[in-house]
């Protein structure tokens, strides 16, 4: 991380079925920080859901509201945000996450992925004739925008409590440096 960076929040990104939610849900309340869910927040702001928009008006559309969910989160304070899984793939987003965060990449292979979402309906990208290798593309388009995170951990055989204090630890540290 740049010394002149002094991040009060943090961003989770990574794949769908890395564990951001679960694992931002304990870092903000082992900190005291809010925990904010940027898939949450679009339907919150727009009153329906992420398969609704992406039916109605498609991908482009919800990649809008997803940039326009981040600049408004860039005002917060003491926040942990979890980020959708192509959230830093598109436009400016993964610099303004910089500019007010601690970006934490959670990783895990396409096997770990597909094995954890197999079941979950509400994934519109999922809704393909071969999922996982659609998790594979994605993954693989992804992956230099991830790479970016200030630090990169890898979820595959870390319990949610684990990762949790790993990423507790990495804001510290971050935190100390600021001080």
């Amino acid at each position: 991380m740049q010394s002149d960076r002094h991040p009060s929040n943090l961003a989770l990104i990574g794949f769908m079925g890395t564990g951001k939610t679960s694992v931002g849900r304990l870092v903000a309340e082992s900190l005291g920080f809010e925990f904010i869910d940027t898939d949450e927040f679009v339907q919150q702001l727009t009153n329906r859901t992420i398969a609704d928009i992406f039916a109605q008006e498609g991908e482009p559309a919800f990649r809008e509201l997803e940039r326009q969910a981040v600049r408004e989160l860039a005002g917060r304070e003491k926040t942990v945000i979890a980020t959708g899984g192509g959230l830093p793939a598109h436009g400016d987003n993964l610099a303004t996450l910089k500019s007010f965060a601690l970006v934490i990449c959670l990783w895990a292979s396409p096997e770990k992925i597909w094995e954890r979402v197999r079941h979950q309906s509400h994934r519109p990208l999922l809704h393909d004739a071969d999922p996982q290798k659609k998790i594979r593309d994605l993954l693989a388009l992804r992956a230099p925008f991830y790479r970016q995170a200030d630090v990169l951990i890898n979820t595959d055989l870390r319990s949610l409590r684990e990762v949790a204090g790993q990423i507790t630890l990495q804001y510290k540290l971050a935190d100390r440096k600021r001080r």
